[in-house]
Order: C-alpha cells, then sequence, then structure tokens
C-alpha cells in the first residue's frame, strides 16, 4: 500500500459533493489502506475521498479518546445525525479546529457536541456510532468533505477573513495543489 498526496484547499474535488460507492472490490480495500497510510502519516484523526482525490463517499478516521479508547475505522456512505450547534462564538481554546487539505492552519469553529454515524464497513455490514466532544468533531468534519465542504467554508466572518488571506498568501484556491506526506513539510 501506499502514502497518497493530500489534495489541498482550492481544488474542485474538494467543493463538488462525492458519489456513492457502489462497488466493494479490492481495489476499494486497497483505497482504504493507503487512506490509512496517508491519515497516520499526515499525522491526522480522519481522510475523506475527495481528500486523496477520489470523489467518493467515505472516509477513515482514527482517534484516541480520554477513556483511551480507540476509535479505527472507514465509514462507507455514511449518514450523520447532529444536535443543534451551541449558540455563541466559538472558544480560541476549545473549538480549534484544523485540515489536511488546509494544512499548518487552525481556526476555531462551532461544531455540534453529539452525532449519530450510520455508514458500511468493508464487509457492506451497517454499523452506528453515537459520539460526543472531538470524535463527534471529526465526524462532522468528514462528512461535510463528502458534501463538498471544508472546515474554512463553516468559518465566522473574521476568522473567514483571515483564511482568505492565508489561502492567497500560500497561492491556494485552484486546481491541481497537492502535499505528500512524509515528503512535503508545509509548516515552514
Amino acid at each position: 500500500m501506499a502514502v497518497r498526496s493530500i489534495v489541498i484547499f482550492g481544488d474542485p474535488v474538494l467543493h463538488t459533493p462525492a458519489k456513492p460507492v457502489e462497488t466493494f472490490d479490492q481495489e476499494l480495500r486497497d483505497l482504504v489502506q493507503d487512506m490509512f497510510e496517508t491519515m497516520d502519516a499526515a499525522p491526522g484523526v480522519g481522510l475523506a475521498g475527495p481528500q486523496v482525490g477520489i470523489p467518493l463517499r467515505l472516509f477513515t478516521y482514527g482517534y484516541l479518546d480520554d477513556d483511551n479508547r480507540q476509535w479505527r475505522g472507514v465509514a462507507i456512505n455514511p449518514e450523520l445525525w447532529i444536535t443543534p450547534v451551541p449558540a455563541g462564538e466559538a472558544d480560541e481554546d476549545e473549538d480549534v479546529e484544523g485540515c489536511l487539505s488546509y494544512p499548518g492552519e487552525r481556526f476555531p469553529l462551532l461544531r455540534s457536541p453529539r452525532a449519530i454515524l450510520r455508514a458500511m464497513d468493508l464487509d457492506q455490514k451497517p454499523f452506528e456510532i453515537h459520539a460526543d466532544g472531538w470524535l463527534a468533531r471529526i465526524f462532522q468534519h468528514e462528512f461535510d468533505h463528502l458534501d463538498g465542504t471544508v472546515y474554512v467554508d463553516r468559518l465566522e466572518h473574521f476568522y473567514a477573513k483571515i483564511a482568505t488571506k492565508v489561502t492567497r498568501k500560500r497561492g491556494w484556491g485552484g486546481p491541481g495543489l497537492s502535499w505528500l506526506p512524509g515528503v512535503d513539510n508545509l509548516d515552514e
């Protein structure tokens, strides 16, 4: 298997709704394995198909919660239900979020504190996870990618202006840009 390049903000694949997975075969298994390797190498806690240039409705996740429970899996053709997002402004310490397709930057964003994820695994077995806190945030973030939304698209006006400046400064915002975990260091 292999680490894949991660598409950078602005590429059309990140801003277009993904298509449902219809074929569960070895090619899909290889893609998912590559996505896990890419997510781990980045390092990240989630990675959606569009982020590696594959416009399919699937994402991987890997997160160790505060109770030392490891959450790791793939969600194929997911559905997501969330509780209402709290009113108010995002906390600059507690609500900070980042994205592998917007590397090196983090911004505060309010998310729902709870979510229910329903999806299929690689064996086409349905599953359901009731998530709270950061796991709920991860699911919302990755699910957004499947609908063509990057988290910076959801930022409050103040942070959206900063993100626009960062995008312009880094030369992002158009097609064809990517980075390869383990090779490219975009934090410099």
